[in-house]
């Protein structure tokens, strides 16, 4: 990449260390644009760091008094911009909070996604670091619906991924699943090795003659993995109804799509601090199986 590609957006000065670092374990937590060490160490690999105004590499070590110099590609991104109709649920200067479709990609090299979709959807921040690709901050799914939280400022992007670090945003789903499940419970088989742990609370049951029993259950991921809802409740034997990847042979709802829903997120706004809690109603075709009881005066 050309200089002339590369703008300035951040420059440090290292203290004098009483051991050595090498700069990829040093920069995560010094720098206000990136926070994570994967994002340090994609940032050397894509030459967008120096020291002391040479290319830094991610074995370089530092010492102490160095100069740390972040820079930005100016290069203007040929990603398309598409219109879908998106449901914005909650919206500032710095995020907002869309009602996912199913049957949409969040983000991905494929042109009909939801990030491609954003910068019309959404209004442009008039914050001095405002992005031009506002950006969303998790994923869901490809068939799964619900609350997705968006990035509109830089700074607003680093602080809600340091916050979905540290867990201190909390995502709740709402699902159907089959069998019979117990009234609540904890699930923490291991995704691919890695630790992850879910909480379950059946909300209500229906005893169905096609499908046996149906559960609407509240879910709560304590961690993220992929696919970690739908795995979980397969492997406890309560697979998500509509789920043709993990689901029971004999009893897969076909053509309905998958009943697994993002319903609710909670958190401190990063600027205002002001506390978020914002949900949604319950799926239109989980009321087909779960009819909402009719208040009575």
């Amino acid at each position: 990449m050309n200089s002339s590609d590369l703008k300035i957006i951040e420059v440090i000065r290292v203290p004098i260390l009483i051991n050595k670092e090498r700069v990829s374990d040093f920069l995560p937590g010094q720098l206000n644009s990136i926070y994570s060490k994967k994002g340090v160490k994609k940032a050397i690999k894509e030459g967008l760091v120096t020291i002391n105004d040479k290319k830094a590499f991610t074995a370089d070590y530092l010492f102490g008094n160095e100069k740390i110099t972040l820079f930005q590609s100016t290069i203007v991104t040929n990603k398309k911009i598409i219109t879908i109709k998106l449901e914005v649920v909650f919206e500032d200067d710095y995020l907002a909070i869309i009602n996912k479709p199913a049957g949409i990609i969040v983000s991905g090299n494929k042109k009909y996604t939801i990030e491609n979709a954003l910068p019309l959807a959404l209004k442009k921040s008039k914050q001095h670091d405002t992005l031009e690709r506002p950006l969303p901050i998790h994923r869901l799914d490809y068939p799964t619906s619900g609350l997705l939280l968006i990035g509109k400022t830089s700074r607003s992007v680093i602080l809600l991924n340091r916050m979905f670090e540290n867990k201190e945003i909390q995502k709740f789903y709402e699902a159907v699943t089959v069998g019979q499940q117990k009234d609540h419970g904890i699930v923490n088989s291991p995704i691919n090795t890695k630790k992850s742990k879910t909480t379950f609370r059946v909300v209500e049951r229906l005893n169905s003659i096609k499908y046996q029993n149906l559960n609407l259950v509240e879910l709560i991921p304590h961690t993220g993995r992929t696919h970690q809802l739908r795995k979980h409740m397969s492997k406890i034997g309560n697979p998500i109804f509509g789920d043709q990847q993990y689901g029971i042979e004999g009893l897969k709802s076909v053509g309905n799509g998958l009943y697994l829903q993002a319903s609710k997120l909670i958190f401190k706004h990063p600027f205002t601090e002001n506390k978020i809690e914002i949900s949604i109603p319950r799926l239109k075709k989980t009321n087909k199986l779960f009819p909402e009881k009719e208040s009575r005066s």
